[in-house]
């Protein structure tokens, strides 16, 4: 078995829902199991012009997998949940209802055009880096260095908004949890999760930046 992390977001439809279903249906691949998961990250719209406030925001987060499939093969699977969800590829960057990104597995270096690793720009995105950060505290960024240390160097927006649903009764409990706390910013059901790193709001709702 293998570890993979593997980078979740998009910006159009019933974002909550997609990345629910795409949770759940990344645990039901065959050989492969979600070992940690971060909770829901809300940024705005990155294109290649840079930040664009004027298109909806996305919802990111991300999951660590052990899988006991090649990199090329997850990929493959991973392109096909996009597609059931709707993903359309007319414009690089674009607004999508769904992107599947892995970022990095356990000792694969490739520059496949198809698939480099790892990530050539999880570096520098603080919606990979946040949410990596709190699935793995330890993690590191092969070649770049240590994800927490990474995150420090970056200055994107990014807020953490809630817990992942799609990982079960008691992670959508969470998600019900985080997204009903008031606004006196009282300890919402996955508060205890990680501690807060710098670089990343608190959402209105209390919820720790991690």
């Amino acid at each position: 078995m293998t570890r993979a992390v593997i980078a979740l977001g998009g910006n159009l439809g019933d974002r909550e829902a997609n990345l629910a279903a795409a949770v759940r249906a990344i645990d039901a691949i065959d050989g492969t199991t979600i070992v940690a998961a971060s909770g829901r990250y809300e940024t705005p719209a990155l294109t290649l012009e840079g930040i664009d406030a004027t298109l909806p925001a996305y919802l990111n987060a991300v999951v660590v997998v052990e899988t006991s499939l090649e990199p090329a093969a997850l990929l493959s699977i991973l392109n096909a949940i996009e597609d059931a969800q709707g993903r359309t590829r007319e414009v690089r960057w674009g607004s999508r209802t769904l992107d599947l990104d892995i970022v990095h597995v356990d000792g694969v270096s490739s520059r496949d055009p198809e698939l480099v690793l790892p990530h050539p720009r999880a570096h520098e995105r603080a919606f990979v880096l946040a949410p990596w950060l709190e699935a793995d505290p330890e993690a590191e960024l092969p070649g770049r260095g240590r994800v927490a240390d990474l995150l420090d160097a970056v200055d994107d927006p990014v807020t953490r908004v809630g817990a992942l649903p799609g990982l079960g009764d008691e992670a959508d409990a969470d998600a019900d949890a985080d997204a009903g706390a008031d606004a006196s910013g009282a300890p919402t059901a996955n508060a205890a999760v990680v501690a807060e790193p710098s670089g990343v709001s608190p959402s209105a709702g209390g919820a720790p930046r991690a």
